[in-house]
């Protein structure tokens, strides 16, 4: 390959390929580097034209990376993390009260806590910024190790050794099933009910799915391969949407569902013996050379508590009429119910 086309690879390519990686969707890469469509598209072309191959596969479901593309992602995201330690040291060196901050989360704290973190942070710190993605646990891990975001929260505590974590806040999962499901017969589920109703799942990848499959293994001896699955969905908010419209049941996080069942949307169910609990974490790399400004925004984000986090109480009445619940450990009133 001659290396006088090679050299023309920019950074902002290399960027590109990473961020269509993360996203698996043009214009949503795009929007997260603040760019038109067409002008990622032509950054994955020029550096298609500087490889002399093709990069990634385009259909309808998505993109896919060629081997050839495997190489230069692995690759891209080493140079990336390479650039930001050069930052990282020179604004150490300069130890100023700006800058930027790339931030990675799993979508419970990037969407229900960070929000008010960040809030919070710039009415100090106007001149720092924050640039987040909102991912699962597992990806996170891995922009935060290769350089691509410099801190990240997550709802696992990951065994990477190039990682060092904070535990955080608290979080608890809850059962949640449509309100226009009725009431079961008796007060509390037992585990052996979470295999017979319909359930939807988050995606691969979610701390959520993983600790609810642990959570099986101990105390059902099985785990989610065999429930009764309706549908994987890639987001806390697709899940719920999923309840709301009566498709089924779910585990979650407790911060995820309070407005929902505040407004009688859902509604929540114990199960006997069960009170599955994680810690959301943050991580970054430990020979990561911390700039002032985001050694700042670690300290605020340490000691900030101060989450509008309200008790969580079970709904009475339905607010749909899901008809066909498909759910055999509800009660036969609904037979008697008068539809409509």
């Amino acid at each position: 390959m001659p290396y006088d086309t090679f050299q023309n690879i920019t950074f902002q390519q290399l960027e590109s390929l990473i961020h269509l990686v993360a996203e698996r969707n043009f214009s949503r890469a795009a929007n997260r580097m603040a760019l038109t469509q067409p002008s990622l598209s032509k950054h994955i072309q020029k550096l298609e034209e500087a490889t002399e191959c093709r990069l990634v596969n385009r259909d309808a479901a998505g993109i896919t990376l060629t081997a050839e593309g495997h190489i230069l992602y692995d690759i891209a995201k080493k140079v990336i993390a390479l650039r930001s330690e050069a930052k990282d040291r020179l604004a150490k060196l300069g130890d100023t009260e700006t800058g930027t901050i790339h931030l990675c989360a799993s979508t419970i704290p990037s969407t229900y806590l960070l929000p008010k973190v960040l809030s919070a942070f710039r009415l100090n710190h106007p001149d720092i910024h924050t640039h987040m993605m909102s991912t699962n646990s597992d990806e996170a891990i891995d922009l935060v190790t290769n350089g691509v975001c410099e801190i990240g929260v997550i709802g696992k505590v990951p065994s990477h050794r190039k990682l060092t974590t904070t535990s955080l806040w608290e979080d608890r999962l809850v059962l949640v099933v449509p309100a226009c499901w009725p009431k079961p017969e008796r007060q509390m589920l037992q585990p052996a009910d979470l295999f017979s109703i319909p359930f939807i799942l988050r995606e691969k990848g979610s701390a959520t799915r993983e600790t609810l499959n642990r959570y099986l293994k101990q105390h059902a001896d099985k785990d989610v391969s065999a429930m009764k699955v309706v549908a994987e969905l890639g987001s806390s908010e697709a899940v719920k949407e999923g309840i709301v419209a009566g498709l089924g049941a779910s585990i979650l996080s407790e911060f995820a569902v309070m407005r929902e069942v505040r407004q009688g949307l859902v509604t929540l169910l114990q199960i006997e013996g069960w009170d599955i609990r994680r810690h959301f974490v943050l991580i970054h790399r430990k020979n990561m050379v911390l700039p002032r400004h985001i050694s700042r925004f670690m300290d605020f984000l340490k000691d900030f508590r101060k989450l509008d986090k309200e008790g969580c109480v079970n709904q009475d009445g339905a607010a749909n009429d899901c008809r066909d619940s498909g759910c055999p450990v509800v009660s036969q009133e609904r037979k008697r119910r008068p539809e409509g």
